[in-house]
This record gives structure tokens, C-alpha cells and sequence, in this order.
């Protein structure tokens, strides 16, 4: 049953190119935009603290603040606007299912895989790393219980999103008034900053049914097709006074509690429309082809690039320092590349010796005869898979 509110014909409509490309360039881009937020520094927290204010402080701030964050609010967007179609083409029974395969099933098996490897290679002192802790400890790096894991820093959003998926099945059924309500609370939330540990990250259910109301009222269409300069307005009004509560005075956001996370709020979003609109200019262009051909393994990077920081980046960083080296900045900046390197190659060779590995870990975009992400192929033969 569909809301009274949702045209049904909308709602059982695969999704339109380029809207289908846009959203497969969005999620490498913004996966791109995650691995600058984990990148590697080298450094400990006190040292970091020693290089406040400074000019690498200073463009790390910039790229993962005004930038990098912008991921994780688009990426649970697109998963809700991909829902309804979901829904409607499998049912709820099959949708959760297959959300149990393709998100938690991932999300533990490379939970596993880093705490093997990084807590094996800091036990015999090959890197600093965290080594294996109590039965807690390891609760929260395998499940994401109470808290982001030590190693996969990146995984709770998994473990929200999997969460948002099991009330997927209720929330694609509300009327818009009520998914605006829920969005409301869910954004009071995260300004009131409770720890409820439902939700890990609150922003992810509110983002979550932006995406379900975007489906509905065919936003994404409406907002990939704005001027550019409506589309950056927003950005551009909400990044000084984001830039001021951070840095003027030493950082003014530590007497404004609750002011800096509605403004970390807003910017997230407004930065989430640019990216958007950006990803919809690209889908028209020559260059989206190329893109889309790397997109298949968005996934995977996002599941191992912190692999790639704890068990390769120490060792680049040699050679060109930690944060404050002269080599870092160029370092820091390329991270996404190398790491999606990193990235195409473990996965290259895990397909090559077990396809339904490759599958697994993947959450269904690799191995098992996965040629191209389902946004690369003929929109007629798609399968969706969020």
C-alpha cells in the first residue's frame, strides 16, 4: 500500500536517466569526499592540537568540513529516494532481506577483516595501531554498538543505515506530513546532540526520509536541473557563518553548542544540493561514461580505505611526513586516488580468485559475473541495489 499522497504510477517507475547515472556519479564522489575525512596524518591528538591554526590545518579544515562531510547526508538521500522503488518492485519481506545482504553482511565481514589485520599488525609492531581489547571493545568494533569502531571509523553508518532500512517498509507508507515530522525530530536530534544510541547518527534518518520525499515529489529532478548559481546560494550564505563559529575567536562553536550543529546541519545539506546538482551536469557530460565504469567499486572503497590508511599511508608518509612535512599537503589531497588504486585492486583480485567472496564484500556489486554498475547498463536491465 502506498500513501494517498505518493502517485502510485511515480512510486513503480524505475528511475530516469540521468538521474540513474547522477546518483551512481554522487555516490563515488562523495565516497571520494569520505576518504579525505579518515585521511592520513600521522599524527597523534596532541600534536594535532599543536598545529591549530596553521595553513594545513587550515586546508585539512576546508576539504573535510566544507567538503568531505557532505557525503554522508547525499549518500542517505539517495538511499531513501532508491527505496520506494525498491519496495515496490520486491516487497517488504524481500527488500529487507536483500538489505541484510548487501548492507549488514558487508559491514561485518569488513569489520572482521580490519580487525585482524590492523590489530595483528600493531600486535607485532608494524604499525601504531590499536591492539585487541576487551569483550566491549570488541562488541563495538564488530557491531558499531555504542559507538564508531577504533579502526573501521566508517562503518556506523552501515549500521544506521541498515536501521533505517528495517523501518523502510513503515516510512515509505507515511503520508508526507508524517515523514516531515519524523525528519524534524530526527533533525532536533542531532542539534541537541542526545546520545540515544538507536542511532549513532541521527542525521542519516533525517536525510534517509529527505530521500523518500525527494522520490515522491520528484525533487531530484527539480534540484539537478537548478541554475548553478541557485544551487550554490545556499552553500554560499551558510559557509561564513560556519567559518566564523569554527575559527573566529579561537572557535566559537564551543560556547554555541547547539548553534554550531544547526549550522553543521545546514552546511551539510546545502553542500549535499551542490554536489547534486554538480553530479547532474556531469551525467550529461562525455566524461560520466568513465565514471560510471569506476562506480562499481564505490562500495569497496568506502568498506577498505581505511585499510588502505592504516596498513599503506604510514608507509607513503615516510616519505613525504606527516601532517606539517613539506609533502603532506600533496600527499593528503591525492588519499582518494590512491586509495581507490587500492581499492580496484583488491577487489580485481578477490573476483579473480573467488567471485562469491567478491560478491559478498562488495554487497553485491562485484564478482558473480557483475560486468558494470547498474547505472552503466541499458536503464532495461538494471538491478538496483542500494
Amino acid at each position: 500500500m502506498l500513501p494517498p499522497d505518493a502517485p502510485a504510477w511515480r512510486m513503480a517507475q524505475p528511475p530516469l536517466l540521468p538521474v540513474s547515472q547522477a546518483i551512481a556519479i554522487a555516490r563515488l564522489i562523495c565516497i571520494l569526499g569520505i576518504v579525505w575525512v579518515h585521511g592520513w596524518t600521522g599524527l597523534a591528538g596532541d600534536e594535532m592540537a599543536a598545529l591549530a591554526g596553521s595553513g594545513q590545518d587550515l586546508l585539512r579544515w576546508t576539504v573535510i568540513e566544507l567538503f568531505g562531510r557532505s557525503a554522508v547526508p547525499l549518500l542517505s538521500i539517495v538511499s531513501g529516494w532508491l527505496v520506494a522503488h525498491s519496495l515496490a518492485k520486491r516487497g517488504a519481506r524481500r527488500f529487507l532481506s536483500a538489505k541484510a545482504r548487501t548492507v549488514l553482511v558487508p559491514m561485518l565481514l569488513w569489520n572482521a577483516i580490519a580487525l585482524v589485520l590492523v590489530v595483528g599488525a600493531g600486535t607485532l609492531g608494524l604499525i601504531r595501531a590499536p591492539l585487541l581489547g576487551d569483550a566491549r571493545w570488541i562488541a563495538d568494533n564488530m557491531l558499531d554498538l555504542t559507538r564508531a569502531g577504533d579502526i573501521n571509523v566508517q562503518t556506523n553508518f552501515l549500521r544506521d543505515l541498515f536501521l533505517c532500512m528495517l523501518a523502510a517498509p513503515l516510512l515509505a507508507r507515511l503520508r508526507s506530513r508524517w515523514l516531515l515530522l519524523i525528519g524534524g525530530l530526527a533533525a532536533v536530534w542531532v542539534v541537541g546532540a542526545w546520545q540515544l544510541y538507536l542511532l549513532l547518527r541521527p542525521g542519516i534518518l533525517l536525510f534517509f526520509v529527505t530521500g523518500i520525499l525527494a522520490r515522491r515529489h520528484d525533487l531530484a529532478e527539480r534540484l539537478g536541473t537548478l541554475a548553478a548559481w541557485r544551487a550554490a546560494l545556499p552553500f554560499a550564505l551558510v559557509v561564513p557563518l560556519k567559518i566564523w563559529l569554527s575559527v573566529h575567536g579561537g572557535g566559537a562553536a564551543s560556547h554555541h553548542v547547539m548553534l554550531a550543529a544547526a549550522v553543521d546541519l545546514a552546511t551539510r545539506a546545502a553542500a549535499a544540493l551542490l554536489v547534486w546538482r554538480t553530479t547532474m551536469g556531469l551525467a550529461r557530460w562525455p566524461v560520466a561514461s568513465r565514471l560510471l565504469r569506476l562506480e562499481r567499486y564505490a562500495f569497496f572503497l568506502f568498506c577498505s580505505h581505511l585499510l588502505f590508511m592504516w596498513l599503506l599511508a604510514p608507509a607513503i608518509g615516510h616519505f613525504t611526513g606527516p601532517m606539517g612535512g613539506a609533502g603532506w599537503p600533496i600527499f593528503f589531497l591525492v588519499q582518494p586516488l590512491l586509495a581507490l588504486g587500492f581499492a580496484m585492486l583488491l577487489a580485481q583480485a578477490i573476483e579473480a580468485i573467488s567471485p562469491g567472496t567478491a560478491d559478498l564484500l562488495s554487497g553485491g556489486r562485484l564478482g558473480r559475473d557483475q560486468a558494470a554498475s547498474p547505472a552503466a547498463r541499458p536503464l532495461a536491465h538494471a538491478h538496483w541495489k542500494l
